[in-house]
């Protein structure tokens, strides 16, 4: 349905990442959830009237809760969607990101009273009424679910929006948490134990586990992520591209909001090029990298020493020394100094941060190995943190 509703009411709907389109699709599928949503409020409701289940009659206000996040979720593309200004001179972006946010804490608000109402249904033990109606109810409640989960995950991964993505787990939650209403049910007419309350305790833990793991999946880009592997590796191939450059480091990804990102990054070029030349290139990759990745994008130029024949040795050491503390340490912007009594090698490390050594004391231990293999080097290091994860 959602693929023929994209081809009717979605122009050129196949560039997922075209700032329109993604915002049309967001519109789309949290309209068409709004709708579904409200269709299974109404049957649940009328199902929970029958059977005077607590749990039904929660898991019917949960799909009414689903619909006004839903309907946050709109609003939030709709603004995400609003020019640049002077007070937000990068876009309304981020209000995605917030409108997720407001999802979650939907979903965690209605897990909670979700769990009051399962201990109230437990203390006073009240009997169920067992329903075929509403057996059939739930169980189509789980197939609607677990298409809007569907259509939700997948869009969310083709246009990468992380509230689409939390109203997504919010549907594979309500469609395990009606699958224990369901049995709850039919387990209910064999025994007097209060089954209905503790299928709700039970949906209510997974609704409130939905909503924590939604609202780290929308903070997470609010605080700021590592940029994807794969993006790092596509900007530093479109990079390369442009001779002379020969490696870049230091590459930062600023998230304004899906498809507004800045980045900047060193650019590693030939010390004895002619600088003007050099602006020149440095200036056309930065062109290329705008239009490529959609976003604005500011290069640093590091000239670096490629006709000293000792410096390649000596980098090759410092790389060796290195990995002998930890394998996943990487060094760039590598130069020589030379002085009247010793020479200056200057470079950075990159030093992850789960590593277990100190800055301090990588300093001292890198130095202290390099100079014991070239006793003239004098080691100046600048550690690092990763980009990329």
């Amino acid at each position: 349905m959602i693929t023929l509703l994209s081809r009717i009411f979605i122009k050129n709907h196949e560039k997922y990442m075209d700032e329109k389109v993604r915002r049309h699709y967001g519109i789309l599928c949290s309209t068409f959830g709004i709708f579904l949503n409200i269709l299974l409020f109404v049957s649940k409701l009328i199902g929970a009237m029958v059977t005077k289940s607590v749990a039904i009659f929660a898991d019917s206000f949960n799909n009414l809760s689903d619909a006004a996040s839903s309907f946050v979720s709109v609003l939030g593309f709709k603004l995400a969607g609003k020019k640049p200004d002077e007070e937000h001179p990068f876009g309304h972006g981020r209000i995605e990101y917030i409108s997720g946010l407001i999802v979650s804490f939907l979903i965690l608000l209605m897990g909670i009273e979700l769990f009051k109402t399962s201990i109230e249904s437990i203390m006073s033990q009240k009997k169920i009424e067992y329903s075929l109606f509403s057996v059939i109810i739930m169980a189509a409640s789980v197939l609607i679910k677990l298409y809007m989960y569907t259509y939700n995950h997948s869009i969310a991964k083709k246009i990468k929006s992380p509230s689409m993505e939390a109203v997504a787990i919010d549907s594979f939650s309500d469609m395990i948490s009606t699958s224990i209403v369901i049995i709850s049910i039919i387990a209910g007419r064999f025994t007097n134990f209060p089954l209905d309350g503790i299928g709700g305790l039970i949906v209510a833990v997974f609704i409130f586990r939905s909503g924590i793991k939604s609202c780290k999946e929308t903070i997470d880009p609010l605080l700021g992520l590592p940029p994807e592997k794969e993006l790092v590796e596509k900007v530093e191939k479109e990079t390369l591209k442009y001779s002379p450059i020969v490696a870049i480091h230091d590459l930062v990804v600023h998230d304004y909001g899906p498809g507004r990102l800045m980045i900047s990054l060193h650019a590693e070029v030939p010390g004895d090029r002619n600088i003007f030349e050099l602006h020149e290139v440095i200036d056309k990759a930065e062109l290329a990298l705008a239009k490529k990745f959609n976003c604005n994008a500011v290069i640093h130029m590091d000239p670096i020493d490629t006709g000293n024949e000792r410096l390649g040795p000596l980098k090759k050491l410092a790389l060796e020394e290195a990995h002998k503390i930890d394998e996943r340490f990487t060094i760039h912007d590598v130069r020589l100094v030379p002085g009247e009594k010793q020479t200056n090698l200057i470079f950075d490390i990159v030093r992850p941060h789960d590593s277990k050594i100190s800055v301090k004391e990588l300093k001292r231990k890198l130095a202290h190995a390099i100079r014991q293999r070239e006793c003239d080097i004098n080691c100046v290091i600048t550690v690092d943190s990763p980009y990329v994860q």
